[in-house]
């Protein structure tokens, strides 16, 4: 499952050309058999995520990949409100024995350097302090020619970069559920 927002969501893409469906055939092309769900709401903030997220994440979810923020960046919001939610989450998941990879995003210094580096460090933060996969920035390799007009959503090619990088993190996180789940089942 992919827990997000619009990026997840596809925002002014075709389903088969979103990050859920791009991602599973990226997890293919790499041999491994998993079905992606998407779970993502264009507009949501991590507070939003959060409110939603047993609903959202169906209790048969290996791994979950909680891209949250981007909302939370556009709209201001206090960094430390952000990682309170996305460490609520990442608890939540992690208590129903769900693995998460955290995909983290990095401002533009437009913002302030300042605000930029305090939302910068939120994802390393929370993915330390609760020893989940942190997929560094969401959007790394995905240019200005790889994005829509409005310059913040990924186009089809775009979603390609990002789902073909983000494939072996998930994989790995697959791969250590797995295993857990087989030395708990040999220790019974």
């Amino acid at each position: 499952t992919i827990l997000g927002d619009s990026i997840t969501a596809g925002l002014g893409l075709p389903a088969s050309a979103a990050l859920p469906a791009q991602l599973q055939a990226a997890l293919a092309r790499l041999r491994v058999a998993a079905v992606v769900r998407g779970a993502g709401v264009s507009g949501d903030t991590s507070a939003d995520g959060r409110a939603r997220l047993d609903f959202s994440v169906q209790a048969d979810t290996a791994v979950c990949v909680v891209a949250l923020g981007g909302n939370d960046l556009l709209q201001g919001l206090d960094p430390q409100t952000t990682r309170a939610n996305l460490e609520a989450i990442v608890r939540q998941l992690k208590a129903r024995r769900v693995a998460v990879v955290l995909a983290g995003l990095t401002a533009p210094r437009a913002v302030g350097a300042g605000f930029a580096r305090e939302f910068d460090a939120v994802f390393p933060a929370v993915a330390e302090a609760e020893h989940v996969a942190l997929y560094p920035d969401l959007l790394a390799g995905v240019g200005p020619g790889l994005r829509q007009r409005d310059g913040i959503h990924p186009n089809a090619a775009g979603v390609k970069v990002i789902a073909g990088r983000l494939a072996p993190v998930v994989a790995k996180a697959l791969g250590v559920r797995a295993a857990t789940k087989r030395r708990r089942s040999e220790e019974r």
